[in-house]
């Protein structure tokens, strides 16, 4: 067999890793070893926390819609539930969007949800 020498492949994986690991504090950023621990580490939080973000948006959402549903005279859980009975499809993320840019739409849309309907909900009377 003849020998290999790693030279070039071997340097290109180096700089690669360490071009990924500017910035980063002490050893980590300047040891091979070290900045290839670092790399595997901040993917599996940038991984994870890419999932919580969803999550963060989700509990504002909640909060502003909580808010403004508090200022308008009902709660947070009635005004879902409301929504449920009523079988309005808005999501937090709409609801939110029209506190914040619409509050007038809003509370048409809270007072059209808190109106008293008959026996049959309208899911009901939409599914016949």
């Amino acid at each position: 067999m003849t020998r290999v020498k790693k030279a070039v492949n071997a340097l290109k994986g180096r700089k690669n890793v360490l071009r990924k690991v500017k910035g980063f504090r002490h050893g980590r950023s300047t040891k091979e070893r070290q900045a290839t621990e670092a790399l595997f580490h901040a993917g599996t939080y940038a991984f994870a926390h890419r999932r919580d973000k969803k999550g963060d948006a989700r509990k504002l959402w909640n909060v502003k819609i909580s808010y403004a549903s508090k200022e308008i005279g009902t709660s947070y859980s009635k005004l879902i539930g409301a929504f449920k009975k009523k079988g309005i499809l808005l999501d937090r993320k709409i609801l939110a969007t029209l506190v914040e840019e619409n509050p007038e739409t809003f509370k048409k849309v809270v007072e059209f949800a808190n109106t008293i309907t008959p026996a049959k909900t309208v899911k009901e009377t939409v599914t016949k």
